[in-house]
């Protein structure tokens, strides 16, 4: 799914891919290859640009943004404090009350199965958050 912030020009899945080849390192093929994940992990998530060119990833709320750096990518989970996080993702942001992040650097990996379990993680919150509708 992808969602455009003003319908008109390109959708937000065509202004990430520019932005994955804009970047033309490490960072983009990190970007992509953490914006597949995430697909597979959540098939139904939501694809936005925010923020000045930062893409977001979304499921009944945000679930988390990718920041491009010089030296590093972020990954920042929106309500990623309630998030269990066995495999010990999150290295960065940890003071906060709400926020958490993940900080890449060139040339690091990520442990693909722990990262789809912290998206499937993020839905099921945003989902238990998300107002019933009553049967009738």
């Amino acid at each position: 799914m992808t969602h455009t912030d003003t319908g008109d020009g390109p959708s937000a899945a065509e202004q990430i891919d520019r932005k994955i080849a804009e970047l033309g390192d490490w960072r983009g093929e990190t970007l992509a290859a953490l914006r597949a994940l995430i697909k597979v992990a959540d098939p139904e998530v939501v694809e936005a640009m925010k923020w000045m060119g930062t893409p977001v990833w979304e499921h009944d709320g945000i679930l988390c943004t990718g920041e491009t750096y010089k030296a590093k990518m972020k990954l920042t989970f929106a309500k990623g404090a309630a998030l269990p996080d066995p495999a010990g993702l999150f290295n960065a942001s940890l003071d906060g009350n709400v926020r958490r992040a993940i900080d890449i650097a060139e040339g690091e990996q990520i442990d693909a199965k722990a990262f789809k379990a912290l998206i499937a993680a993020a839905v099921a919150l945003n989902q238990s958050a998300k107002p019933r509708k009553r049967a009738q």
